[in-house]
């Protein structure tokens, strides 16, 4: 067996034995509760990269305030990433560094801590049901969403004719429709986050949180396409390398309303570390 044979065994056990813990339905009061009263803070994270370097990258969390979703805590900060790229493991290069963002504001400002985290790549919604979202949200014991910009095709869902039209059915913001796998378990949800995009969002199940309500969440955290608190996140993290490598060629990978017109190669689907941080919630 080859040294990426060995590694790729490795993350998939790893995988399968977190997958355990993850837990599908709402945990806390303030899930069950109306306009999710009790919920006060909402994080964002997220990763950006300059064009042609896929090692150093800004990791960026923001922590906004609900329901007005105003900033109240932001930290970037620039890593250096030593895991090798391997699609479908991407989120073992990239959740520690996530995790210690998170660590960082108990540390400094505990008063802060979210109560849910938003994360920039998919949940269940993956190849084996343990994408970023899932892998954060066990590691740290906080309740996460995940949210991705494109369709990931796995499990039987693929972006084809039949999924376009379910798009275009898609009426209003909150309109959504099943992301559902061959065996007819629902992995996620496409859903229209805001009336003023057409183009859906696909949420998932990170950790300690329903689908619906993941759902729910997502739709009013949104003014735009994008959650804001995932916008943020992205944008300020663009904003960050701008400001500090101000000469560098810089290129994209997606384009919405999250750029702000700014051209930096950025990524979805993540994950990490193995070892779990309990919050002093």
């Amino acid at each position: 067996m080859s040294p990426t044979e060995e590694l790729v065994k490795q993350w998939e056990s790893e995988q399968e034995r977190l997958r355990e813990q993850v837990v599908e339905e709402d945990t806390e009061d303030w899930q069950k509760s109306p306009n999710f009263s009790g919920l006060q803070r909402v994080a964002g994270l997220d990763l950006s990269f300059i064009k042609g370097d896929n090692v150093n990258a800004c990791s960026q969390l923001v922590v906004l305030s609900y329901p007005d979703l105003k900033v109240l805590y932001e930290d970037s900060q620039m890593v250096t990433l030593t895991a090798p790229y391997m699609a479908g493991f991407l989120a073992f290069r990239e959740t520690p560094f996530l995790l210690e963002a998170l660590q960082r504001l108990e540390r400094d400002k505990p008063a802060l801590l979210p109560q849910v985290v938003f994360v920039d790549g998919n949940g269940l919604f993956h190849y084996r049901e343990f994408g970023l979202a899932c892998h954060v949200g066990v590691l740290s014991g906080l309740p996460c969403v995940g949210v991705a910009k494109n369709l990931l095709q796995v499990q039987g869902v693929f972006k084809n004719e039949e999924h376009q039209s379910q798009i275009s059915a898609l009426q209003k913001g909150g309109d959504c429709f099943p992301l559902s796998a061959t065996s007819g378990k629902v992995l996620g949800k496409a859903l229209r986050s805001s009336d003023k995009s057409t183009k859906p969002v696909y949420v998932s199940v990170g950790h300690k949180i329903s689908l619906d309500t993941a759902v729910q969440l997502t739709h009013s955290c949104s003014r735009f396409r994008v959650p804001e608190p995932i916008r943020q996140a992205d944008y300020r993290s663009r904003e960050y390398l701008r400001a500090h490598f101000p000469t560098a060629e810089t290129g994209s990978t997606e384009r919405d309303e999250t750029s702000q017109g700014l051209t930096l190669l950025h990524t979805t689907d993540l994950i990490g570390s193995t070892q779990p941080w309990t919050p002093a919630m």
